[in-house]
């Protein structure tokens, strides 16, 4: 199981399918904010809360029906698990909100792919056996300007740095880019399955807080609305949960760097859900950067554990 989930096509498989789940959240949550007549940003902070706390439920049952016991963590864990909430659920997720509402989403969307670089970066710094190389350094380059290509629409770039707006988003980013390297670490403590679960409550269960605490609201569910909220809260179980077990079993360029498809499968599956343009030499090119950038990562990856297996071979001439 260790070696399969370790292959490079797979992980280049569960990480797509990771990040496609998370960029048809675009579109979904721009529905449901209409559907549920959620406005302002009291009430879509509640509405993230009740989305992760029960993607945390969802989680834990899981987690309970695939060890066939309580789900738990260790009493000295929890701190950490539950600050691994508030950094890669809580932060992330009110500070998002906030500072949507306050710039474009292009702007957005460019600053929330920087994510995948910091998490790089922060290896660098954090994982001895992982440091940064300039083949990573070109690779995250071209991911980023595919990023930017993509997003590069008149008008888009317009208005000046506000920290409200651009300043929380940032923040944002660097939540969610450290949240990565804290996962990956988190995971030598605790099932991966166990992490994304406690982290998705406590982090989710916080957001319900803040937005109680802002007098937030969220409207009715019919019988579509639940289907939809149910896919929401699907899409984010499954996404950090097979996001979290990559993690523990590959380092974390070689997962962080598919992070900027993200925006990619949103502009792609936005248009499809909401009649925009998807063919066009911009989404073309975007995704070709993007693809370069992956592959260039997992290349290098490749070179590395290559080098890894003849020096272990040289170590141990007799065994494999």
């Amino acid at each position: 199981m260790n070696k399969t989930l370790q292959k490079t096509s797979t992980v280049t498989i569960l990480a797509l399918i990771c990040c496609g789940l998370w960029g048809s959240a675009f579109p979904f949550v721009k529905v449901s904010y209409e559907w549920f007549h959620i406005q302002g940003i009291p009430s879509q902070i509640l509405f993230a809360g009740y989305r992760f706390f029960l993607s945390g439920v969802l989680t834990f049952i899981i987690g309970c029906l695939i060890e066939k016991r309580l789900l738990t963590i260790k009493r000295t864990s929890i701190p950490a698990v539950f600050g691994q909430g508030l950094l890669q659920t809580t932060i992330q997720y009110a500070f998002f909100y906030i500072g949507l509402a306050h710039t474009t989403g292009t702007k957005s969307s460019v600053i929330d792919a920087s994510s995948s670089f910091i998490s790089i970066i922060a290896t660098h710094f954090w994982i001895k056996s992982e440091r940064m190389t300039w083949t990573k350094t070109i690779g995250c380059t071209l991911g980023f300007l595919g990023v930017i290509v993509i997003n590069l629409t008149p008008g888009s770039w317009e208005n000046s740095f506000q920290f409200k707006g651009e300043g929380l988003l940032c923040i944002t980013a660097i939540a969610y880019g450290l949240s990565t390297v804290t996962s990956k670490i988190l995971t030598d403590r605790e099932p991966p399955v166990a992490i994304t679960a406690y982290q998705l409550l406590f982090g989710g269960g916080t957001l319900i807080v803040i937005g109680w605490l802002m007098k937030g609201s969220v409207g009715s569910f019919d019988t579509k609305g639940l289907i939809l909220f149910a896919y929401l809260v699907f899409l984010s179980a499954a996404g950090f949960g097979i996001w979290t077990l990559l993690l523990k079993y590959n380092p974390v360029e070689k997962v962080a760097i598919f992070g900027f498809t993200i925006p990619v499968f949103g502009v792609a599956l936005s248009a499809l859900l909401l009649n925009e343009v998807l063919f066009s030499m911009r989404n073309l090119l975007s995704l070709l950067l993007v693809s370069a950038g992956i592959l260039i990562v997992n290349r290098n990856q490749k070179e590395r554990e290559k080098t890894g297996e003849r020096l272990s071979r040289k170590e141990h001439p007799l065994g494999r």
